[in-house]
């Protein structure tokens, strides 16, 4: 986990380059030509939570409607909803999950633009659309997707991006922001706060994470990290959802690891955090804004791409607290790479 981990400043290069660039962008050509007039996601586990950040995007910056498929829909109620208008993309780090490729063959058949974004170019959701993108991570050790999540994001960023510019191809100063991502992936991976931070979480009972816009799948990310490494229950809520109840549940006993940026969902957060200081929880905050005691900063970039940063000293929180509980991350109890659901 930890060499994955590390890899990933390469991984952003190598998104980044010539060759990979210019295949998304051709992809993102095709989008734009076809002119979908609303955007589904069909995601399981970690892509799940890429799928969502897209989501974001796709509302934000395309201005069309986008949501999140459920599959079972489909594949255990036999549903076949009409996608005669729609963009629908399967997010899938190895791209062999029966479900996901059942929701772009229904969707296909019913007239649908179906994009599979995966890690596996011979996968059977690549074979099963009717576009792809590679997103070139690499092999995967570790069971705890790490390296193939924000190459998911990424990708998904760049072919947003490129569907938006009409032609596919990123304008310059759009790509001249996204080539410093290596660097300061590098930067922040660089930082051992994550590593010092560990013990504060080693016995507790449960923990919640939280943030806004493009911020709330970084949270969500990060819980699943901390269950399937650590095995240490952890809730994921937006900061506004977190406001509407489950603030009631947050003590000094249940530590809250807050993802708030520069832009405006982390300025949204501001009323979040003390209302948390009232209950006087044990507030981390994750992200550019320089807000909380206690902090794992990250440097500030357009708050479309801080999710490829802000994430980054979360995994590796998750890992060290693994460690640290004496659990082993590169071999969750009960789990294994590829997940097969129907």
């Amino acid at each position: 986990m930890a060499a994955d981990i590390d890899e990933q400043p390469a991984g952003y290069e190598r998104l980044l380059s010539t060759e990979h660039a210019a295949a998304i962008a051709e992809v993102a050509a095709v989008v734009a030509e076809r002119r979908p007039r609303h955007v589904v996601f069909t995601a399981r586990g970690t892509s799940d939570h890429a799928a969502l950040y897209a989501a974001y995007l796709t509302e934000i910056r395309l201005g069309l409607p986008a949501g999140l498929a459920s599959p079972s829909a489909i594949t255990v109620f036999g549903a076949r909803p009409d996608l005669s208008d729609a963009l629908v993309v399967g997010v899938s780090q190895s791209g062999g999950s029966p479900d996901l490729a059942e929701v772009l063959r229904v969707a296909r058949a019913s007239g649908a633009l179906t994009l599979a974004v995966t890690n596996n170019p011979g996968s059977p959701l690549v074979e099963t659309a009717e576009l792809s993108v590679d997103i070139a991570a690499g092999h995967e050790r570790a069971v705890a997707a790490t390296k193939t999540y924000t190459a998911e994001l990424l990708a998904l960023l760049m072919l947003i991006e490129g569907v938006r510019a009409g032609d596919g191809v990123l304008p310059a100063e759009e790509h001249a922001a996204l080539s410093r991502l290596p660097e300061l992936a590098a930067q922040t991976l660089a930082d051992d706060t994550p590593a010092r931070l560990a013990p504060r979480y080693r016995f507790a009972a449960q923990l919640v994470t939280t943030g806004r816009g493009y911020a709330y799948p970084t949270a969500r990310e990060a819980a699943l990290k901390l269950m399937e490494t650590s095995y240490l229950p952890a809730l994921a809520f937006s900061g506004a959802d977190l406001l509407h109840g489950p603030l009631a549940m947050t003590d000094p006993d249940v530590p809250v690891l807050a993802v708030v940026g520069s832009g405006p969902g982390g300025t949204s957060m501001r009323e979040v955090l003390p209302r948390l200081g009232e209950r006087r929880a044990d507030v981390v905050v994750v992200g550019s804004a320089e807000v909380g005691e206690t902090r794992m900063a990250v440097p500030e970039v357009d708050e479309r791409y801080a999710p490829l940063l802000d994430i980054l000293p979360l995994q590796r929180l998750a890992l060290a607290l693994a460690l640290a509980r004496g659990e082993d991350p590169d071999a969750p109890r009960g789990l294994k790479k590829v997940t097969a659901t129907m």
